[in-house]
């Protein structure tokens, strides 16, 4: 057989002799926060803004 016919056969090799892995598990909604469990604010730190560049300098041409 040719590696072609080979490769478009295996899909039904696997479907017969199956997969040695789990299926999925289904998808839920978490649990979220327990109840009574204090729940802490982020801590905010001070805006550190940029100054103002001064503009670039041309370079001088050497006549």
């Amino acid at each position: 057989m040719t590696p072609g016919r080979v490769a478009q056969a295996m899909g039904g090799v696997l479907a017969l002799i199956g997969t040695p892995t789990r299926p999925p598990k289904p998808r839920g909604k978490s649990l979220g926060w327990t109840l009574g469990k204090n729940r802490l604010r982020k801590n905010r730190y001070p805006i550190v803004k940029k100054t103002a560049t001064a503009p670039r300098k041309e370079p001088s041409v050497a006549v």
